[in-house]
Parts: structure tokens; sequence; C-alpha cells
């Protein structure tokens, strides 16, 4: 027994000492409500992440709720997949607070239009898509979307390292044009596409956290393009300084 033990030993310890040195799992709260999504494949980009411990809430119809939670600030990341309109003063306060306490933030495609009637939004954020009226006209020449578009992509920020290694690709996703950009971001991605919009993806940096914004990423062929997951994972592990 003990010169099992003696042969044993050296590769539990060493099978410890690799657990010890291993990061924790970065805990990253996902919220969505406000617009509709395909849930299956797109939870799945981030289950399939070991990086990470996976938390989702889901606003109400009526107001941003998922900032309510009392557990809001001990996240390393939100990420934002949600469209909500509403937004009360004690809710805007506990998003505020995010940027006070250095949580990062990646912001994901449709998440640009939240919030319409609130400026600060769209300063945080680094642009906003201007959803028009009721009763007006949602698609112009002037501000659009198109779906299910072959939409080249090209790296902007080579040495990023949310881009470092990654090669111009093509993705099939939906468009916009007609947002606003923010003049203090710093670009990650564009297009050629002479339609859409650009950039498709920037970062910034909002008080004491790091907030990426990704265009990209309607529904399930967008997801499905092996470059999105990539992205995704990246922009969270460096808004949460790893």
């Amino acid at each position: 027994m003990k010169k099992i033990l003696a042969l044993l030993l050296p590769a539990l310890l060493a099978g410890l000492s690799f657990a010890a040195d291993a990061p924790p799992k970065l805990k990253v709260l996902l919220i969505t409500g406000g617009h509709g999504f395909e849930q299956r494949p797109f939870f799945k980009v981030f289950h399939d992440n070991p990086e990470i411990d996976l938390t989702t809430a889901e606003h109400a119809k009526t107001s941003a709720t998922a900032y309510d939670r009392d557990d809001l600030l001990n996240f390393d990341v939100v990420v934002l997949y949600d469209m909500p309109m509403v937004i009360s003063e004690a809710q805007k306060a506990k998003f505020l607070s995010l940027f006070d306490k250095g949580v990062g933030v990646v912001v994901l495609h449709h998440a640009v239009v939240s919030f319409q009637d609130w400026p600060e939004y769209e300063q945080i954020i680094g642009g906003r898509y201007p959803k028009p009226p009721a009763g007006q006209p949602q698609v112009t020449d002037v501000v659009g979307y198109l779906h299910d578009q072959e939409v080249p992509v090209t790296i902007v920020a080579k040495d990023h390292p949310i881009t470092a290694g990654l090669k111009d690709f093509t993705i099939h996703d939906e468009i916009y044009w007609g947002f606003r950009v923010g003049k203090d971001i710093t670009p990650l991605l564009s297009t050629t596409n002479e339609k859409s919009g650009k950039p498709l993806a920037w970062t910034r940096q909002q008080g004491r956290s790091r907030l990426v914004y990704l265009q990209l990423g309607h529904d399930h062929q967008a997801w499905d393009n092996p470059n999105y997951p990539v992205l995704v994972a990246r922009s969270i592990r460096w808004v949460a300084g790893r």
C-alpha cells in the first residue's frame, strides 16, 4: 500500500496544484426581455463556454426588472440581449451602479435599441439605434434593418485581445443602418456591406467598467458561425479583466 501511495502521490499533488492555479469561473448574468429570440441555440453559446458560471434573468414586460436583483453587483459580467423601453429611476440607479463597481458589460445586437427616452444609456453603450415611433415606417433609407444577409466582416483591431488572430469572415445575419455611434469608442469590427452601418463592434470605458458592443447575433444562423461564440467568449473575458 505504501508503495502504491508513493507512486500516486506526485500525480495527486500535481492535480491539486493545477486546480489551485486554475482561475475561478466568471460569474455572468445574461439579461433578456423586450425582444423575442430563439432561446435554445442562443443560450447554447453561453452554456458551451467552460469559463463562465451562467445566471439568466428576464425583464418583465412593463419595466427593466432584471436590475431589481439584490445580487446584481455580485456578478463579474452582465450581458445584455434585451430591448426594454421602460426603466424606473430606481432601476436606472441600479444599472449605473454596475459602472461604479467595475462590473464588465457586454451588449449584444438589439440591446442597442433599448431605452429610447434615456439619453444616458446611449452614451454608456456608445451608440443608439433610433427606433421610429409607433405609426411611422420602421424601415426607411435613413434608418432600418434587413434580415438574412451575407455580411462580410472585417477585423479592424487586429491586436486587440478580443479580435487578435481572427481573420476576416462572412456571417449570415441581420444588418442595421442609421444607428448612431459615439466619438469615444474603439472599433473592433467593420463590414464592406454598403447598406450596413459601421462599425459592427466596439469597446469603451464607462466609469470603472469595460464595455463591449457586438452588433452581430440575430438568430441561429449567426450564432452557428464559429467566429460568433469566440467573439462573445473573448468579450466576456476582456470586460472581466481576464
